[in-house]
């Protein structure tokens, strides 16, 4: 299924730059392929430090969204990596305004998940 998206940043598009809650880490979502994927193109000095002490690489130019699929209207589904824990998880992006995103994270088969709402930036 090929990826709908229209121009960046157009109003319904998730294509974009948007900020997690607490605007820590900016992450420039585009196609990948046929796929989304998001790149951080900002993090704060302590998100960077953080992820230096964990052993991940420099966060900036990391893909933090990889192969996102469209799964529903208005939802992707693929999977978040999380820099200072050094793994990616199953994950669903889901688009709840023109500036908003539900991203949500989830452990052992769904059993532990946690959503973030992100703002675009």
């Amino acid at each position: 299924m090929a990826l709908a998206v229209a121009a960046a940043g157009a109003p319904g598009s998730i294509t974009g730059v948007w900020h997690n809650p607490k605007n820590t880490v900016a992450v420039q979502t585009g196609p990948c392929g046929v796929r989304l994927c998001g790149w951080i193109v900002r993090a704060s000095d302590k998100a960077q430090a953080d992820a230096a002490r964990a052993g991940a690489p420099p966060l900036i130019g990391t893909a933090l969204l990889r192969g996102y699929r469209v799964s529903g209207s208005a939802r992707w589904s693929g999977q978040i990596w999380v820099p200072d824990m050094r793994r990616a998880f199953g994950s669903t992006i889901t688009m709840v305004d023109a500036d908003t995103l539900s991203v949500k994270g989830c452990l052992i088969g769904g059993l532990i998940c946690k959503s973030q709402l992100w703002r675009r930036g």
